[in-house]
C-alpha cells in the first residue's frame, strides 16, 4: 500500500501566505522520516500563478534522494527548470474536462493533453519517472458530472505516452463510492489496469475516506494525501482541503494494512503546517492531540 504524500506541493499552493523555503524542507524531511516513501515537493510552475512556489529551486536543491521528490511541471519551460535543479521524478497534469483546461490550462482539453503527452515523452527518453494528474474525474463546477469514459480516455493517453501511474483527481470532492468504483471500472475498459491509477480526493461532502474504502475494494493501492489535510486547488473555487494523511493513515491502519508509516510523526509534521498557517489539524490529528493532553 502506497500512500503518496502531496501536501508540500498540492497542499501549500493554494495558501496566500508564503511559507518560508526552510520550513518547507523542514515539513518534507519530517515527512519522510514519519515512514512516508514519496514526499513530492514542489512545482515549477510561473511564480505569477503560484507564488508560493517560487522557490521550488531552493527547495529541491535542499533536499535528497530525489527519486523520492517528484515535482510537478507544467509545460516544457517548467521540465527545463526542474532538470537543471536536478529532479529524476516530474509530474504532469491535464483535465478531464474542456472548460477547466479552458480557465486553468488556458487550452482546450485536447491540446492540453498534446502538450503533456509531448512532455512526459521527454522526460521518459530522459529516463525520468512521470506521474500523469487528470483533474475533475468526478465533477467539474462549470459542467457538471463528468463521464467516466471521458475521464479513461485521457488516463490511456498518458499512459501510451510513457506515464508510470495516473492520478485520478476528485478536484472538487463531488465524487461518491459508487462512481469510484463506475471510474475504476471504465479504466480497465480501455486497458488502464489498476497497478497504474492512483485516488486523489478531496473532502467537500465528507467522502474521502468512504470514496479511498470504495478505491481499495476496485484494488486500487495507491492514494494521494496531505498532511494536516492542507491544500485545494487554487482555480476551482468550491475545492476544499485534501484527504488528510492522518485520517487515511487511522483508517488503514484499522483495516490491517500495513503503510510502514509512523502515524504519530505525521500528525505532529502536519500540526507543525497548521499551526504556521493558523490552520485547524485534521480530524485524527486533533483527536489523537486531545487524547495525549
Amino acid at each position: 500500500m502506497t500512500v503518496y504524500e502531496v501536501g508540500p506541493r498540492d497542499g501549500l499552493q493554494a495558501e496566500s501566505e508564503v511559507v518560508p523555503t526552510h520550513r518547507k524542507i523542514h515539513f518534507i524531511r519530517e515527512l519522510r522520516a514519519a515512514g512516508l516513501g514519496i514526499v513530492e515537493a514542489t512545482s515549477f510552475v510561473s511564480p505569477r500563478w503560484v507564488p508560493q512556489l517560487a522557490d521550488a529551486r531552493d527547495v529541491l536543491c535542499g533536499l535528497d534522494e530525489l527519486d523520492r521528490h517528484p515535482v510537478l511541471v507544467p509545460n516544457h519551460r517548467g521540465l527545463e527548470l526542474a532538470i537543471d535543479a536536478g529532479a529524476t521524478s516530474i509530474a504532469v497534469f491535464v483535465s478531464a474536462t474542456q472548460e477547466f483546461a479552458r480557465r486553468n490550462l488556458n487550452a482546450t482539453r485536447e491540446l492540453a493533453l498534446q502538450r503533456a503527452t509531448e512532455v512526459v515523452e521527454e522526460a521518459v527518453a530522459r529516463s525520468m519517472r512521470v506521474r500523469g494528474y487528470v483533474s475533475m474525474c468526478f465533477g467539474d463546477p462549470w459542467e457538471g458530472r463528468v463521464d467516466v469514459t471521458a475521464v479513461a480516455e485521457v488516463s490511456r493517453a498518458l499512459v501510451d505516452a510513457g506515464c508510470a501511474q495516473v492520478s485520478l483527481g476528485d478536484t472538487i470532492g463531488v465524487g461518491t463510492a459508487g462512481h469510484v468504483t463506475s471510474l475504476v471500472r471504465a479504466h480497465e475498459r480501455v486497458g488502464v489496469g489498476i497497478d497504474r491509477l492512483a485516488l486523489h480526493f478531496h473532502d467537500t461532502y465528507g467522502q474521502a475516506l468512504a470514496n479511498v474504502y470504495a478505491g481499495l475494494r476496485a484494488g486500487i493501492t495507491c492514494f494521494d494525501s496531505s498532511a494536516g489535510g492542507i491544500g485545494g486547488c487554487p482555480f476551482a473555487g468550491s475545492a476544499t482541503g485534501n484527504l488528510a494523511t492522518e485520517d487515511l493513515l487511522w483508517m488503514l491502519e484499522g483495516l490491517g494494512i500495513e503503510t510502514g508509516v509512523d502515524l504519530d510523526a505525521v500528525v505532529r509534521a502536519g500540526r507543525s503546517m497548521t499551526d504556521l498557517l493558523g490552520r485547524p489539524s485534521s480530524r485524527v490529528g486533533t483527536a489523537l492531540g486531545s487524547v495525549a493532553s
